[in-house]
């Protein structure tokens, strides 16, 4: 490139390329790319311009994935019988018993005996957090 864009008047690239011992549109190419990376042309992307838009869709792609387990996993939640908690529950603890806005969980109510090590030492029961024999 530096040849090239030194060189007054500018030399055929096909010459300079056969010089090189390159193809000649390959060296057009990274003409241009030397140019848009100089800001003299406006018709190509950047190099930075290019590594940004494929770490964006590389991103893009990503997210897309995450978003169809997501939604699957709404459906398959939203399907099942039974898992939906009834709306005195969620009055009674705020907005959802798990939002993260809470400061504290609503009991559980599994029945039957706690799981092994929800007691401390002294015997005394301690509040058991997250699932559980359902």
């Amino acid at each position: 490139m530096r040849m090239y864009r030194t060189t007054d008047p500018k030399p055929q690239i096909k010459k300079l390329a056969v010089d090189l011992g390159v193809h000649p549109e390959a060296l057009r190419g990274w003409i241009r790319q030397a140019e848009a990376d100089a800001g003299e042309r406006d018709d190509r992307l950047t190099t930075d311009e290019r590594a940004e838009l494929v770490a964006l869709r590389k991103e893009n792609t990503q997210l897309k994935r995450v978003n169809d387990v997501l939604q699957t996993a709404s459906a398959f939640f939203a399907s099942q019988p039974g898992r939906r908690r009834s709306s005195t529950s969620t009055r009674a603890w705020g907005s959802s018993p798990y939002c993260g806005n809470c400061t504290s969980l609503p009991p559980r109510t599994t029945g039957g005996a706690a799981p092994k090590g929800s007691r401390a030492k002294d015997g005394a029961a301690r509040p058991v957090v997250g699932g559980g024999p359902r």
